[in-house]
């Protein structure tokens, strides 16, 4: 945070960006978090700083579509470029003082972006297909969602960057993988998560067919 002394010295304010629609997803994560969500939209939004983080007098907003394939990556870099032409926008009505601003609600119950850590990127198997797909979308690339592979005897942590989500039937646990034609499925709740892209420790992130290539999963593998 911009101690007051610093904020306060220009003429005009000091004001910033965010790559939310504020006031919902205030704080470190707001991509990563309107992904995992499942957001169907998201946007920028230009403030004036105050002193709490992103409760400022909004000045300008802009809506951007989220995509059903977007991964966080790819957000980000529409939020980009839609939020570089929203800081010139702004700029230009602060320059001949027309900004006019809007004051943040203080009780509405809001939607959180808080700080990524290792517990909150961690997959739950036991959680639906929608929003194991969405984690996954929304820790790509960075930091990624990770899991636990068991396979034989080893335990190993398995990062997760692409996956596609399939309807389907099946008798086994939760967290069961299956190996058929070069593929690799995830038994999870009403059908499988198709595993697309993935790293394991001391690996290069690579594809499925490339990893099957020179690894080999036993017949007990399951992710945890």
């Amino acid at each position: 945070m911009l101690p007051k002394v610093v904020w306060q010295m220009p003429e005009f304010g000091t004001f910033n960006l965010h790559a939310s629609l504020l006031p919902d997803y205030r704080g470190a994560a707001p991509i990563n978090w309107a992904v995992i969500n499942g957001e169907k939209k998201t946007g920028v939004t230009t403030f004036f700083i105050d002193e709490k983080i992103d409760t400022g007098e909004i000045i300008l907003k802009k809506k951007v579509k989220i995509g059903k394939k977007d991964t966080a990556g790819i957000l980000h870099d529409k939020l980009m470029t839609v939020g570089s032409e929203l800081v010139i926008d702004t700029l230009n009505l602060i320059e001949v003082g027309a900004a006019k601003t809007k004051a943040q609600p203080k009780n509405k119950k809001l939607k959180e972006a808080p700080k990524l850590s290792k517990e909150n990127c961690r997959l739950d198997w036991n959680d639906s297909r929608r929003n194991i797909y969405n984690k996954v979308r929304g820790l790509n690339p960075y930091p990624g969602a990770w899991t636990i592979l068991r396979n034989g005897d080893d335990e190993l942590i398995m990062k997760v960057y692409g996956c596609r989500k399939v309807k389907g039937k099946h008798d086994f646990e939760m967290g069961k993988i299956i190996i058929e034609d070069d593929k690799l499925k995830i038994a999870v709740k009403k059908g499988y998560i198709y595993i697309d892209e993935l790293q394991l420790p001391g690996k290069r992130k690579m594809d499925v067919k490339s990893l099957l290539n020179g690894y080999r999963f036993s017949k007990e593998a399951k992710v945890l």
